[in-house]
Parts: structure tokens; C-alpha cells; sequence
């Protein structure tokens, strides 16, 4: 999808996703290695009584299911930046669904612009636990 074919109320909504323990310690262990997403023993201690699964690896599981949509196809040239804020802890077992909109469109020059994605990410309550701001450099038509 082209820059110039984009506009502010495009919505869309993404897959659940379900979190497990296994993918949460495997993850900790490789990219975020903070006790209170791997070690059991130590999470029992803290205020959540319980394994807390890793801010970034709860965003890449709804973002992946972003990806598979391959919303902007062909005329996807980068990322820019994102922006993650976290509101609620991800739990083993718990379930995500994200939802999305284009926030803002920015040409930049004849040959591509920004598109700025918003995703909210709720648990299987419908809680907010996190959301993200994506610019992405899309292709402008010619």
C-alpha cells in the first residue's frame, strides 16, 4: 500500500496471541535477562507472586502478527522508530489481541513519506497492557 493511498482512519485488528512460560524464560534468557522473567524462585517474592513475561517479547508476539498481514506489501522501505510504553505485567497463559489505526501520514519527499502506526495491546480481560507508535518510510507513488 503506497503512502498517498493511506489515510487516518484506517483501523485494523490482529490475531490473539498466547503467551507461555517456555517462550517467556526462553526469550528472558537470550535478550532480557532480569530474574523476575526467568527465575521462579525469585518471582514468587516479588508483588506479582509470579513470573512476569518481558515487556519487548509481549509486543513482538502481536507484532508479528502484524507483520504476517503485510500491510504495506512491497511498498514497505523501512522502520523509522517505535515508542513502547508498558501499563500492566504479561503473565504465562495469558492471551493478547492488538488493534491498530494510522495515526498520521507524512510525505517527505516524490519518492516516500512516514506512516505512523498506534497499536494497543489488551489481555484477555481487555486490559491495556502496552502500547507502540510505529513510523514506518513507505513508498510514495511515482
Amino acid at each position: 500500500m503506497y503512502l498517498d493511498d493511506l489515510n487516518t482512519s484506517i483501523t485494523f485488528d490482529l490475531p490473539e496471541v498466547s503467551i507461555t512460560k517456555e517462550q517467556m524464560v526462553a526469550f528472558a534468557k537470550d535478550y532480557d535477562p532480569f530474574r523476575l522473567h526467568y527465575d521462579e524462585a525469585y518471582a514468587k517474592t516479588t508483588r506479582y507472586g509470579q513470573l512476569v513475561a518481558p515487556g519487548v517479547m509481549s509486543f513482538m508476539s502481536v507484532w508479528a502478527k502484524f507483520m504476517e498481514l503485510d500491510f504495506f506489501g512491497e511498498e514497505l522501505i523501512a522502520g523509522k522508530s517505535t515508542k513502547i510504553e508498558w501499563f500492566k505485567p504479561v503473565f504465562a497463559g495469558d492471551t493478547l489481541r492488538g488493534s491498530g489505526r494510522i495515526s498520521s501520514i507524512t510525505p517527505r519527499n516524490a519518492y516516500n513519506g512516514i506512516a505512523e502506526l498506534t497499536i494497543e495491546i489488551r489481555n484477555q480481560h481487555g486490559e491495556l497492557v502496552l502500547t507502540d507508535v510505529t513510523e514506518s518510510v513507505v513508498k510514495r507513488k511515482a
